[in-house]
């Protein structure tokens, strides 16, 4: 058995032009590593911007109204938010910490979705002041946003046919809702779901059933504008011949003390992001029927305006030599955690290969990555993964497209450790980047 046969296939990642002059820069990596002691994420905002223009380039190609709000649970960077701002997206919140952060990062109130089950009464008032739209996920809610006799703008909810979920409104409840003469001064303006998994068309398909759910509202005086068909829109992060290879043969044989993991984000899509939200729109003619009931499509894309718009490093602190089925590998310690690499929160595993900084020549090896804690179960990379050249101590090693949900959904001071900071880059004329922290 070769080394090849206990080494992960290749998991190389898609990268752009920004992620290799970091790469390629002599000395940008190691200037902020020694200023941060720790480590770091990387936050280039300029992705996002484009991330946007593209999705809102499918609707324009669609001729149809579209609003875009950022999923922020993906990440709380201050600077994607400006981005966001910026670019004229709105955003998606689900607490007042992430409300009045949108709100000081340059989103105004009547650009703000806020989500999420049971709303406090604060999370509503607020809300309701600002103008923000607000999807109601239970009876009880509408009613005690009612009572705060605000004007306020509201999307009911919907449960998908069929589905378990604990989130959403039944079609008895969406009818006392649209029926109910006590609401005051709350408007009632559309629809929104969330489905799980990646398929656009079951997207299009429930989308297209609420239009019918559009025209009984109107019949009965609401000023229904707007469906939100949620996030859920795939990010494309390998080639599809790594994914196939990876999917086809993976095993206990490539993971460190032969670990099992049931199941990964399909790490390689065909038509992701803007190209899902295209299929949507394309699906049963989708945008006419839209167009032509003069209705609103919203998207609350998180991991996908995030896509390829920031990276993770770790600075190599260990290395031990182990084998496996009769052949070595490395078992790298960093100064960091799995907590901030949070595919496994999900009992899954981070798939796109690290890269090792400095680059420099030697030959391949595979490597597992551990965590700084004492926890045997804290491996940033159980698979085995095949570097490019053996690691060192003082090495970084550099995670790539980690911004959405990677870096902070299970963040922790565990050990008193620091949490790794996010430093922005920032273009000078095309010449060299700057730095800076976010401002989060």
């Amino acid at each position: 058995m070769g080394l090849s046969a206990v080494t992960a296939a290749p998991m190389p990642a898609h990268r752009d032009a920004w992620e290799q002059r970091l790469l390629d820069d002599p000395n940008l990596l190691a200037d902020m590593a020694f200023a941060v002691g720790g480590p770091f994420h990387v936050m280039y905002p300029e992705r996002v911007r484009r991330n946007i223009a593209e999705f809102r380039a499918v609707f324009e190609r669609a001729g149809i109204e579209g609003a875009i709000f950022y999923g922020k649970k993906a990440n709380k960077a201050a600077c994607v938010v400006r981005a966001c701002a910026e670019a004229g997206a709105g955003v998606d919140v689900a607490s007042t910490g992430e409300l009045t952060a949108a709100l000081a990062h340059g989103i105004r109130g009547d650009e703000l979705m806020v989500t999420g089950p049971a709303k406090s009464d604060e999370l509503l008032w607020l809300s309701a002041r600002h103008g923000a739209l607000i999807a109601i996920d239970e009876l009880s809610e509408l009613h005690r946003l009612a009572a705060l006799d605000l004007p306020a703008r509201v999307l009911l909810r919907v449960l998908p046919p069929g589905s378990s979920s604990r989130f959403g409104l039944t079609d008895d409840e969406l009818t006392a809702a649209l029926t109910d003469t006590t609401l005051g001064s709350v408007r009632l303006e559309g629809f929104s779901f969330h489905l799980s998994g990646y398929d656009p068309m079951a997207r299009a398909e429930l989308a297209a059933a609420l239009v019918e759910r559009c025209r009984a509202a109107r019949a009965l005086g609401h000023p229904v504008l707007t469906i939100s068909i949620g996030g859920g829109f795939a990010v494309d992060y390998v080639p599809a011949e790594n994914w196939r290879t990876f999917t086809a043969e993976a095993g206990p044989q490539w993971f460190h003390a032969d670990k099992r993991f049931d199941d990964y984000y399909p790490y390689h899509c065909a038509n992701p992001g803007p190209a899902m939200l295209a299929e949507v729109l394309a699906h049963d003619d989708l945008a006419t029927l839209l167009r032509d009931n003069g209705i609103q499509l919203a998207i609350e894309p998180g991991r996908a305006l995030l896509d390829r718009a920031g990276s993770t490093v770790f600075r190599v602190q260990g290395v031990k030599t182990r084998t496996a089925q009769g052949h070595p590998y490395q078992l790298l310690t960093v100064d960091g955690t799995s907590l901030s690499l949070s595919e496994q929160w999900f009992a899954s595993e981070y798939l796109p290969d690290p890269v090792p900084w400095p680059p420099r020549p030697g030959e391949q090896v595979g490597a597992s990555v551990g965590a700084a804690t004492c926890l045997e179960s804290d491996l940033l990379s159980w698979r085995r993964i095949p570097l490019p050249r053996p690691a060192e101590i003082g090495d970084l090693l550099v995670y790539p497209n980690t911004a959405g949900y990677q870096m902070d959904s299970n963040e922790s001071a565990f050990h008193e450790l620091p949490i790794p900071p996010k430093l922005v880059l920032h273009d000078a004329s095309g010449e060299r980047f700057r730095w800076s922290f976010d401002a989060g």
